[in-house]
C-alpha cells in the first residue's frame, strides 16, 4: 500500500508534444500576389500582418472552438509561398494533444488566409480561399495509419 496511486493519466509534462501542419491557399491575379511579394500593397505589410494573426489565432483556438482542450501551445509557425497567382499559408502547431494541434494548425491557417483576403479586397476582388487542409495525419487515423 506504499505505492503511489494514480489516476491512469499520461504525465503531459513528459511528453514530447505533438506536431500538427496545415495549409490554406489563397488564389488571386498574378499582379496582386506580385504586389503582396513585393510589399506594395496600400494596406502594409501583408505577409507580416498576416503571420501575426495566423500565430495569434493558432494560440487563441481554444476559445471558440467547443470542447477544445485549453492547453498551452508549444510552438507556432507561419510560412508563406507566393507564386503566380497564388498565396500559401502554412502553419506548423506543437501541443501535447495531437487533435489540440490540428486544430491550432487549421486554424491558423485560415485566419493568416482570411487576413492576406481582407488586406488586399480592394485590390482584387477575385480571390478566393481554399482548399485549407491538414498536411499531416491524425492520429489512430486507420486510413493514414
Amino acid at each position: 500500500m506504499d505505492e503511489p496511486v494514480t489516476d491512469g493519466g499520461v504525465d503531459a509534462n513528459a511528453r514530447a508534444g505533438s506536431r500538427a501542419v496545415a495549409r490554406a491557399r489563397i488564389t488571386m491575379r498574378p499582379e496582386t500576389a506580385r504586389a503582396v511579394a513585393g510589399n506594395e500593397m496600400k494596406k502594409g505589410d501583408v505577409l507580416s500582418t498576416a503571420r501575426f494573426a495566423g500565430m495569434q489565432a493558432a494560440r487563441d483556438t481554444a476559445s471558440y472552438v467547443p470542447l477544445l482542450d485549453p492547453e498551452p501551445v508549444r510552438d507556432v509557425t507561419v510560412d508563406f509561398e507566393v507564386g503566380a497567382g497564388f498565396i500559401d499559408v502554412t502553419v506548423g502547431a506543437t501541443c501535447v494533444n495531437a487533435s489540440s494541434a490540428h486544430a491550432r494548425a487549421l486554424s491558423g491557417s485560415t485566419v493568416a488566409a482570411l487576413t492576406v483576403y481582407d488586406m488586399c479586397k480592394s485590390a482584387d476582388r477575385t480571390m478566393r480561399i481554399g482548399p485549407v487542409e491538414r498536411l499531416t495525419p491524425l492520429p489512430h487515423d486507420p486510413a493514414t495509419n
